[in-house]
């Protein structure tokens, strides 16, 4: 009896199988794709030791440290994360002023987004975005009681956001600048703004994205290029044009896992931002449809987990666990809508599944802490010390 009391409350058969699975799935059919996106594209990289397997390794290596940051970050109290969301907010953004510093930050293809190491790059703008994730959970909850009055609790966070925004442009890396904004204000609304000043601040928003569009040549020809990708395939709507046919291409059920057409250097980033579009191609609308519906119940588990969360007035929690939620979700489908031409071509990958050790680390390290909360959450539940 007593065996069977301690089995029933096993912390370790306390967490969401499903959530866990999900997020394995998804990096399980990334490292496949992101192989076989990248065979030629390593083949033909003498930097890459013309080694076809080198992008493989690298993600399987990247996705052996991202599963040990995971097991690390759910051992590790929710409150924990809450007293160390400020100097984490503030660590990535002494990261994002690093990574402008000459010889300290590495360009590539025009932009300076990542922190040259002997072994692998840290691309901070990643990282900002789990700090996000926390420091707005954080200040949602201490400012609660002034959350409603714009000068007091909309305006200080307004203007810490108008610092990174300005470094992340100064990159530029207009893609996680947005992500960043949907993750901090998605959860000062969640948290009891005020509705109507959440409607000016969307509208001042908007303005502003439009006028950094605007005033921006190069992300003019993306916005006419995304309009029309045909009326200059070879030019501004080159990978749009080449994503759209390995759409195509895939039809139902794809050409099969390796065949594809589109990888073999017609179709850019295809290991990264358009790994969706080689998905496409080798496994069909069917494959896109299965990637679609993971991300779906990654995202309805998280926003489940913070409502538990908040029933047990676990504020932090709740807030953390949602912005989670508006992170991968928002990302995932900013990047589905790049790769299937609904929306202007962006430099975002695709959470858990893109080539990238930063991405895939932070991404791992959010879905553990989703567990974490969740867990805590459960073992309250069972009047048990989480």
């Amino acid at each position: 009896m007593a065996s069977y009391v301690y089995a029933q409350n096993a912390p370790s058969a306390e967490y969401d199988r499903s959530l866990a699975w999900a997020g394995l799935l998804l990096a399980a059919l990334g490292l496949v794709m992101v192989y076989s996106a990248s065979i030629a594209t390593a083949e033909a990289n003498r930097f890459a030791g013309n080694n076809p397997a080198y992008f493989l390794f690298r993600h399987g290596t990247f996705l052996v440290l991202a599963l040990c940051a995971a097991i690390a970050v759910f051992l590790v109290p929710v409150r924990l994360w809450q007293k160390a969301a400020p100097w984490l907010f503030v660590g990535g953004i002494v990261l994002l002023i690093l990574v402008l510093v000459p010889g300290l930050g590495r360009e590539v293809n025009g932009a300076r987004r990542w922190l040259g190491m002997r072994l692998f790059n840290v691309q901070p703008s990643e990282l900002m975005k789990l700090a996000a994730v926390l420091y707005a959970a954080d200040y949602t909850v201490r400012r609660h009681a002034v959350l409603k009055n714009f000068r007091k609790g909309l305006l200080p966070m307004v203007g810490v956001m108008l610092l990174v925004a300005w470094l992340l442009l100064s990159e530029p890396d207009f893609g996680a600048l947005v992500v960043v904004a949907m993750i901090a204000f998605g959860v000062l609304f969640l948290g009891g703004m005020n509705g109507r000043h959440f409607t000016l601040l969307i509208v001042m928003l908007t303005a502003g994205f439009a006028l950094l569009v605007l005033s921006s040549p190069y992300r003019m020809h993306r916005i006419f290029g995304y309009l029309d990708p045909w009326a200059d395939a070879y030019g501004k709507g080159y990978q749009l044009s080449h994503a759209l046919i390995a759409f195509g291409r895939g039809e139902w059920l794809g050409v099969g896992l390796g065949a594809s057409v589109e990888k073999l250097f017609y179709l850019p980033e295809a290991h990264t931002d358009f790994l969706l579009a080689v998905v496409a191609e080798e496994l069909g609308i069917a494959g896109v449809l299965a990637v679609i519906a993971l991300f779906a119940w990654v995202v309805a588990r998280a926003f489940s987990i913070g409502r538990q969360a908040a029933l047990r007035e676990r504020h932090f929690a709740a807030l953390a666990a949602q912005g989670v939620g508006i992170w991968i979700g928002s990302q995932a489908l900013i990047n589905m809508g790049v790769n299937m031409g609904l929306l202007p071509t962006k430099g975002l990958t695709l959470p858990l599944m893109s080539f990238g050790g930063s991405g895939l680390v932070t991404n791992c390290v959010a879905i553990a802490i989703l567990l974490r909360i969740d867990w805590e959450t459960r073992q309250l539940a069972r009047g048990l010390p989480a």
